[in-house]
């Protein structure tokens, strides 16, 4: 089983991990890609105004300019660890012990703008960058990053995938064809059993899951295992037409 996450605007900053080694990162051969992104984000950074201007960075902000700057010196934190937001909030990480961040660090790939999908406990540094953005000197990223992470995952090979990215991110890397995946929606249920999306709660939803995930640390190889997991440990989910889930909260 393979869980994808989104990333979070919002970090944490500093870290006591050694510097960025692109070549320790999980999906070993976005390697390119990645430096590609690393240097084109270095170079803006040379102009903070410029910088400031494709980032979209308000006053307050800027500081981040200088964390791309830094991207190959700046000291890491693990990927888990980096992000913060709501759902990193709600799987709150830092308090699982060794073993349960190890189910993280093998099932669970959060997929960054610069670095494209990263595992769980990699190191990374402090960055600013958005799936939407365009940055000078690099192709769309979707046009960088889609088919390479595509023919990584691929490469990577799992038996079933848990895709809780939002669709800004899935368009930077599709999961393979003929993997067994499903992208999840999370809902809730009104009255007369109206069903409607979430937004702040669905990132919520997702970080309570993934906590869920590594703290029974199953061993869930197929759609099936999940769902059986997931029932018996009190979640609602549902299968949807086009391999898609709902997870009902």
């Amino acid at each position: 089983m393979l869980v994808l996450l989104p990333p979070s605007e919002t970090k944490r900053p500093g870290g006591d991990g050694t510097p960025l080694d692109l070549g320790a990162l999980a999906l070993p051969s976005l390697r390119p890609h990645r430096a590609a992104v690393v240097d084109a984000l270095v170079a803006l950074s040379s102009d903070e105004d410029e910088a400031a201007r494709v980032l979209k960075l308000s006053a307050k902000r800027r500081h981040e300019v200088a964390d791309n700057a830094a991207l190959r010196s700046a000291p890491t934190l693990p990927a888990i660890d980096r992000y913060t937001g709501v759902l990193f909030d709600a799987l709150d990480a830092g308090t699982l012990n060794a073993e349960q961040r190890s189910w993280l660090g093998a099932h669970v790939l959060v997929h960054s703008a610069p670095f494209g999908p990263v595992g769980a406990l990699d190191g990374i540094p402090a960055y600013r960058l958005a799936a939407g953005t365009s940055v000078p000197g690099l192709p769309a990223l979707r046009r960088v990053w889609a088919e390479a992470v595509t023919t990584a995952l691929s490469a990577r090979g799992t038996s079933f995938v848990l895709d809780l990215r939002s669709e800004a991110y899935v368009a930077l890397g599709p999961v393979p064809t003929g993997v067994d995946a499903a992208y999840v929606r999370v809902v809730t249920e009104g009255e007369g059993g109206a069903v409607r999306a979430l937004n702040h709660f669905n990132k919520h939803a997702k970080g309570d899951l993934v906590r869920a995930l590594a703290l029974s640390g199953p061993d869930s190889a197929t759609r099936a295992d999940f769902l059986a997991w997931a029932g018996g440990a009190g979640w609602i989910v549902r299968e949807k037409p086009a391999g898609e889930m709902e997870l009902v909260v």
